[in-house]
Order: C-alpha cells, then sequence, then structure tokens
C-alpha cells in the first residue's frame, strides 16, 4: 500500500467514526425532530446540525492526522468538508431525500418500518410497534457514507 492509500483509508475511517459520533451522539434531540420542518425553523436546526458535524469530524481527524503524520492540504480539507456538509444538509432536510427515493423507486423501502409502510411492524395488540431501524434512516445513512467517501478522496488527493 502506498502512502496515499493509506492517508486515504485514515481520513476515511476517520470520517466514518466522526460521522456516526456527530449524528448520534453530538446531534441534538431537538436539532433532529425539528431539522426536517419546513422554513427557517428547520433550516436553522440543520444547519447547527451539520456544523456540529463539521467540528466533530475536524475535533477527530485532527489527532488522527497528527500521530499518523498525514499530510493533508488545507484547499483539501475545507473542499472535503464542504462537499461533505453540503451533502448531509441537503439530505438531512429530509423531504429531499424522500424525493430522491420517490425518483429512484425506493419509496417503498424509505417507508419500510413505519406506519405509512404496507407491512408496518404491529404489537400483538395491533398497534405500532416503533423500531430504531428504518428504510428513510438506511437510505439516510448509506447517502451520508457515500459523501464520506468521496470526502475522503476530495482531502486525500488534493
Amino acid at each position: 500500500m502506498n502512502a496515499l492509500s493509506g492517508t486515504f483509508a485514515a481520513v476515511f475511517a476517520t470520517l466514518y467514526v466522526a460521522h456516526s459520533v456527530g449524528d448520534h451522539w453530538v446531534q441534538t434531540s431537538r436539532q433532529s425532530a425539528d431539522k426536517g420542518r419546513p422554513g427557517r425553523v428547520g433550516r436553522l436546526a440543520n444547519s447547527r446540525h451539520v456544523v456540529g458535524l463539521a467540528v466533530t469530524k475536524a475535533v477527530l481527524l485532527a489527532p488522527v492526522a497528527l500521530v499518523l503524520g498525514l499530510h493533508l492540504s488545507w484547499w483539501g480539507l475545507a473542499s472535503g468538508f464542504t462537499a461533505d456538509a453540503v451533502s448531509h444538509w441537503w439530505a438531512d432536510r429530509r423531504s429531499t431525500l424522500v424525493a430522491l427515493a420517490r425518483v429512484t423507486g425506493k419509496a417503498e423501502f424509505y417507508s419500510l418500518g413505519t406506519p405509512a409502510h404496507p407491512a408496518a411492524p404491529a404489537t400483538a395488540a395491533g398497534g405500532y410497534a416503533p423500531t430504531l431501524g428504518t428504510g428513510a434512516y438506511a437510505l439516510d445513512q448509506s447517502w451520508h457514507h457515500l459523501w464520506l467517501l468521496i470526502a475522503a478522496l476530495i482531502i486525500t488527493a488534493a
């Protein structure tokens, strides 16, 4: 493995972990509840969430880069973080991701695990049984993972 591929692997792994921490530990319940709302409230909540994610990624990538001696350019970092942040903000407005799911034929999968799905999970009494995983969550996370890969390539190559 050459130095560039090692750098890419370290950057991607760090961004992946930082994304999970930022999306699940740093994001507040209010941001999660409001980021898909229409108007100013939704846009601000989503912006706060994405800023928290970017800070989390920077805080985790800095010591990794220092300890491993990674050579990362400011231009690459700025470009990669921007691509990641814009794509995350876009998807987390929710209406945009559900629209993409519809266009790509994934609308039924998007609703999987929710009351909107024809095979919604139910309790023994017939009521809705919430699940941790949904199609919407799976599509959301896979979208973010794609852009983490792109961001890592940009950061490494620049």
